[in-house]
């Protein structure tokens, strides 16, 4: 890649608004280095998407989503419309400005805008992998059970005020409330039965917390980790697992390469992609063996 680039920058407005001064310093290093920047801001779900899905190759050298994992959520989506329409394909690049930046931390890119800027400047394109929900692509992961609907239920005005925190007290209320009935699934063809399911496709979640260590972005496999054992009292064991970076050392959470897998319980029961809520239950997921590209840093 050379430093000249044509730039359409997808922005979110909403995420991580006292992180708008690092956009605009990545903005003004691109602009310094010959780049030419077209920025256009979102105002509701789907624009991001529609953006994407919308770019005019001719016009566009390099997609770049500022916002939040559900705004590079959005883009992917977009992306794979474009495939859809037979329209040209498009690298996509990073600005991370969100809540747990989980796909930031999955490629190691830094949060201060030299190191972004470099990466949107030099970075290397990747053929990554990303997971298909009933139509809906992820690119870190996507689950059923507690994670889902502390997902849903999240207060959006407490997220804006306390981020992660947020989610640490809709975690408690859920636990209160008694986690949901187990899933019913198909892995590959296999019958099985868990209280959670998480489909990884890099090892963090949540941030920088490590779930399925083997598993990474440019492999076209998802990582299912099941979560055996219903009620409050094991919930919370997974959960301090996982924060403790040792849920495959646990005997009663198993992790395993998967292709395919469906998932039914309650109906309408939410599933969660990339931090936002993708679709509803039944669910089938599995890997886009097409893959897209994502600059990761030099």
């Amino acid at each position: 890649m050379t430093e000249s680039r044509r730039l359409l920058v997808i922005h979110n407005p909403t995420a991580g608004r006292r992180r708008r001064r690092r956009l605009d310093a990545v903005l003004h290093l691109l602009a310094e280095a010959g780049c030419t920047i077209t920025l256009v801001p979102t105002t509701k779900r789907g624009d991001a998407e529609d953006f994407a899905a919308t770019a005019i190759a001719d016009e566009v050298d390099l997609l770049v989503a500022a916002g939040g994992d559900g705004t590079l959520n959005e883009v992917a989506n977009g992306l794979g419309r474009r495939r859809e329409l037979g329209l040209p394909a498009l690298p996509l690049a990073i600005v991370p400005l969100g809540t747990a930046n989980v796909l930031a931390a999955e490629i190691g890119l830094p949060g201060d805008p030299a190191a972004i800027a470099r990466c949107i400047l030099s970075g290397a394109p990747r053929r990554v992998y990303p997971g298909i929900a009933n139509g809906r692509r992820f690119l870190c992961m996507a689950g059923s059970g507690l994670d889902a609907f502390v997902v849903q239920d999240v207060n959006h005005r407490l997220k804006r005020l306390l981020g992660k925190g947020a989610y640490a007290l809709e975690t408690l209320r859920r636990l209160w409330l008694g986690p949901p009935a187990p899933y019913r699934l198909l892995i590959d063809g296999r019958p099985e039965t868990a209280a959670q399911i998480i489909l990884a496709k890099g090892h963090f979640y949540g941030g920088t917390f490590v779930i399925a260590p083997k598993a990474r972005l440019e492999e076209p496999l998802l990582w299912a980790c099941l979560f055996r054992r219903g009620g409050r009292w094991a919930a919370l064991r997974y959960i301090l697992a996982v924060m403790l970076g040792v849920p495959h050392r646990l005997g009663d959470i198993e992790i395993v390469p998967v292709r395919r897998v469906s998932i039914e319980g309650r109906a309408a029961d939410p599933v969660q992609g990339d931090g936002d809520i993708v679709t509803r239950l039944p669910v089938d997921i599995r890997i886009d063996e097409d893959g897209m590209e994502l600059v990761f840093p030099a």
